[in-house]
């Protein structure tokens, strides 16, 4: 399952996404429904507590930069977001930070390196058998520990 969700700046890039997917993988699309001005931070919620609901889920967010919705949706417990615009930063996203959501910048990136991310992003698996990977998302989640964020 693929979570999806954009503000206003990243509707047409879902759109676009969605067209191209929806015959590949079960998708379910959270928002928004257009171009009318909203604010991010309510669909990276949406996105992220439903990815963390979903085993072996993922999540798409789509805004101008990625950047805003990437800092929401790391907001919420367990749930490890990455911004990227390129393929290498897509796989290492998943290898070694086994992150759950991608989140793309549509002022950022075009149709095909957004669907190229994306591709490689749902086809790379954590790499699990290095402790150093495993030993360091442990710290993230210590410090989400500490901060009273996974309370």
């Amino acid at each position: 399952m693929l979570f999806m969700g954009s503000d206003h700046a990243g509707f047409s890039l879902k759109q676009a996404l969605i067209q191209k997917y929806q015959d590949r993988i079960e998708l379910n699309d959270l928002g928004t429904n257009s171009e009318e001005s909203c604010d991010y931070p309510d669909y990276a919620l949406k996105v992220a507590e439903a990815v963390k609901r979903t085993p072996d889920s993922f999540g798409l967010l789509i805004c101008g930069t990625g950047v805003g919705m990437s800092i929401a949706a790391n907001k919420v417990c367990g749930i490890r977001a990455a911004c990227v615009s390129e393929e290498k930063s897509a796989e290492m996203a998943r290898k070694h930070n086994n992150a759950q959501i991608l989140c793309l910048g549509s002022r950022i990136i075009d149709i095909e390196t957004a669907s190229k991310c994306l591709d490689i992003f749902l086809s790379t698996s954590f790499d699990s058998g290095h402790e150093r990977h495993q030993r360091r998302l442990q710290k993230i989640q210590k410090i989400e520990e500490q901060e009273g964020r996974c309370s």
